[in-house]
């Protein structure tokens, strides 16, 4: 069975540049063409992943803030 690999930025970040790299330096126009939409694909995945990231260290601490706030409020 094939396992599954989670993307993350920083592998994202890498093809992005190895994307580039390989546009800066190829000879034909259509694969200089084929890897800069390569770049932006696996940049804009890169964006994505940091907003998610955002968006989830902001809902951990929202969560956290709750949980907070119920264990110091006494019962009365």
């Amino acid at each position: 069975m094939a396992q599954l690999m989670s993307l993350t930025k920083a592998f994202c970040d890498a093809r992005a540049q190895e994307a580039a790299s390989a546009a800066q330096q190829a000879m034909l126009s259509n694969v200089r063409e084929r890897e800069l939409r390569s770049e932006a694909a696996w940049r804009a995945m890169s964006d994505r992943i940091s907003k998610m990231e955002a968006s989830r260290a902001l809902r951990e601490a929202e969560r956290a803030q709750t949980e907070t706030t119920e264990h110091t409020e006494q019962p009365t």
